[in-house]
């Protein structure tokens, strides 16, 4: 794991096409912005996982665990 040091403004490049930006730090919680061609797929890690467990879930035909795609579909729209 790389372990980088960054301050509001700077930002940090990952391969040729994503940049990832320090937008603010308040206390304990830092505001960061990506951006990534559309065809790269960004997401946190929480409704990253639960978008694996739907698609495991799809795959074996059962119901997802985690979140009802109509769940997954508003969290998508936040963002």
């Amino acid at each position: 794991m790389l372990i980088l040091t960054r301050r509001v403004g700077q930002c940090i490049t990952v391969g040729e096409n994503i940049v990832v930006k320090i937008l603010e730090i308040d206390g304990t919680q830092v505001r960061v912005g990506v951006d990534a061609p559309r065809s790269v797929p960004v997401h946190r890690q929480e409704i990253y996982l639960a978008l694996a467990e739907a698609n495991r879930a799809a795959a074996e035909n059962e119901a997802p665990s985690t979140l009802a795609p109509a769940s997954l579909a508003a969290q998508r729209a936040k963002r």
